[in-house]
């Protein structure tokens, strides 16, 4: 069960396809739009209502462009997450009344263990992010970095908190209507953790080590690929591609910006000054470029593309840093919002981007010099080699699997 953007459904397909293929029933249980992402990969999908696009791009959804990011802008996601969930809670509780095991992504952890309790099945958190509160960083959906250890974890609980406050208003009724005493939105938080409820992190190791401080049940085992069923790219992008030299990648996923025609305008002109051809993704931004050096293209599998590229430029979600640090190739990191931030910061601890090149701050030059840097200096590409090669050979889903036999799904 997942709510939110491409990147928060993508990596899932993966993984129920190789729980599918172990002899599991997997049901994948996230947003509509995100459908075609699982066919053809043997995993049974059930709809959500909500259509995360359409509320990135309403009124309320265009008003977090109005907010700078940290805490404020995570305040402003809280409150129209809550009224949200409401309307996928009806699908959650159908979904989970067939369910053998619930599996949960950390949007929708809270609710999904309520629903899993009160039917009385076993659950485990399948998250893509490091969530849990560390002396080591700072919450990630607040940009990273490190304010000193006690500071923190102290914000990484308030996070964990604001989290819970998204269901405040649907737990106490699932609760009531499963058979489950009431239970304050701080104690239901509590109890998990006395309980160890097991947690899977969907994210290498070599990116980001377990945190020492972390409670016993949770694990990092390695990234979960989306399920990709194109065994060959668009024959325009083909030709593109051999027309000249390995052109840089550039998209922005699901993130939205407030004027998409100036950004795409500082793309081109940054490549061009950089002497670089580009492959621009369209994507939720509106990105798009013209002219014999550029090509603008919608959805494409990353695990295809990327090893052909000279760099990726993106916006640093999670599932699109992993896809470039899976591709071996260096990155320019142009973080929008959240976790974008944090995951920067590890590309370029890495050795495997020049520089962090924020949305808010990109211009012409900045963008231009990361390019320079990340493709004419061979150790970012050596760096970015070696480190591929290694994530590569990791098998993230291992763990899940293992984790299932226990428990009889």
């Amino acid at each position: 069960m997942s709510a939110g953007s491409r990147g928060d459904a993508a990596p899932y397909t993966g993984l129920g396809h190789r729980l599918a293929e172990a002899g599991h029933e997997v049901t994948l249980v996230t947003h509509a739009r995100f459908e075609p992402l699982a066919a053809g990969s043997g995993i049974r999908f059930h709809a959500l209502p909500v259509d995360p696009r359409a509320e990135l791009e309403s009124p309320r959804g265009r008003g977090l462009h109005r907010s700078s990011g940290g805490v404020g802008k995570l305040l402003r996601v809280v409150a129209l997450a809550r009224r949200l969930v409401g309307r996928m809670t009806e699908d959650l509780l159908a979904a989970a009344r067939d369910a053998e095991v619930l599996l949960l992504s950390a949007s929708l952890a809270p609710l999904g263990h309520a629903i899993a309790e009160g039917l009385r099945v076993p659950s485990m958190g399948v998250y893509l992010q490091p969530l849990a509160a560390t002396r080591e960083f700072a919450p990630p959906v607040l940009g990273g970095g490190s304010w000193g250890a006690a500071a923190n974890r102290f914000a990484g609980h308030g996070v964990g908190l604001a989290v819970e406050h998204v269901f405040a208003a649907t737990v106490p009724d699932v609760r009531a209507r499963l058979g489950l005493p009431p239970a304050g939105i701080g104690a239901a938080r509590r109890a998990r953790e006395r309980q160890g409820w097991p947690v899977h992190h969907g994210f290498s190791p070599l990116v980001v080590p377990r945190p020492a401080d972390w409670r016993t049940g949770l694990t990092v085992g390695g990234y979960w690929w989306p399920y990709d069923t194109g065994s060959r790219l668009p024959d325009r992008l083909e030709e593109f591609l051999d027309a000249g030299p390995a052109p840089v990648f550039v998209g922005l996923g699901s993130a939205t910006v407030p004027d998409a025609a100036r950004l795409g305008a500082q793309v081109v002109a940054a490549l061009r000054r950089a002497g670089l051809r580009g492959v621009i993704q369209r994507g939720w931004a509106g990105l798009a470029a013209g002219g014999e050096d550029m090509l603008t293209v919608d959805d494409v599998p990353h695990a295809l593309l990327f090893p052909r590229m000279a760099a990726v430029v993106h916006h640093a979600g999670a599932g699109t840093t992993a896809a470039g640090l899976r591709a071996g190739v260096p990155a320019v990191p142009v973080p929008v919002q959240f976790d974008a931030g944090f995951w920067s910061a590890r590309l370029v601890a890495l050795g495997v981007a020049p520089d962090v090149v924020p949305l808010r701050r990109l211009t012409v030059d900045a963008l231009a010099s990361a390019l320079v840097r990340a493709t004419r200096e061979p150790a970012y590409r050596e760096r970015a080699r070696s480190l591929g090669a290694r994530i590569r050979g990791e098998d993230g889903a291992a763990p899940v699997l293992a984790a299932l036999d226990p428990l009889g799904g």
